[in-house]
């Protein structure tokens, strides 16, 4: 699992390593482009079963951790989904990769 430490709050939300590479293409499209917005998610039941967002802004320092060293397959569909899902103004919320049975969920640890 690798984790997206947000800014100096010392919020860590753990993400399986391919979903966080997909989260960082996204995310990071949208910064480079001075563009903020928020991101939610699910919670793990684990920590609780509710729901969690983060404001996104380019002030904001990212930190995205990788378990592993290996870089996965892009899935284009995929970075589609969750870009326009980033567009909109709900902004970005978290889905399972298309085709994909089940991804675990994050879990937040602040």
């Amino acid at each position: 699992m690798g984790k997206l430490v947000y800014g100096d709050s010392g919020t860590e939300i753990e993400f399986d390593d391919r979903v966080l590479t997909h989260l960082q293409i996204v995310i990071g499209a949208k910064l480079r482009r001075r563009e903020s917005f928020f991101f939610s998610w699910k919670d793990d039941p684990a920590v609780g079963d509710g729901r969690s967002s983060i404001w996104l802004d380019s002030f904001v320092p990212l930190y995205f951790r990788y378990s592993a060293s290996k870089v996965p397959v892009i899935n284009r569909e995929w970075i589609t989904v969750m870009t326009s899902s980033a567009n909109s103004g709900a902004g970005l919320t978290f889905i399972e990769e298309p085709g994909e049975k089940s991804t675990p969920l994050p879990k937040s640890q602040a």
